[in-house]
């Protein structure tokens, strides 16, 4: 996880509104990322991640009633992934 964390903090930009960056789960960074990041963001995110799992928090999140998601960035990853 200290990859993770080191990697939200360095974009303090994209999630903006928290204050303890070490109490954020990859779920969180995920979606922030995903949301206001740019591509360089997204493919070092999966790096850290891997690609399985950052699809699979994304599904997860993106089937549930009521999503955080942008309409275009659910469906743009939503055929990316």
């Amino acid at each position: 996880m200290d990859l993770l964390h080191d990697f939200i903090k360095k974009r303090k930009h994209l999630i903006w509104y928290v204050k303890d960056y070490d109490k954020l789960n990859a779920e969180a960074i995920v979606e922030a990322t995903l949301n206001y990041g740019d591509w360089d963001d997204v493919q070092k995110l999966i790096k850290i991640l891997g690609i399985k799992r950052m699809a699979k928090i994304f599904v997860k999140q993106a089937a549930q009633k009521r999503c955080n998601y942008k309409a275009q960035t659910k469906h743009y990853f939503g055929l990316y992934f």
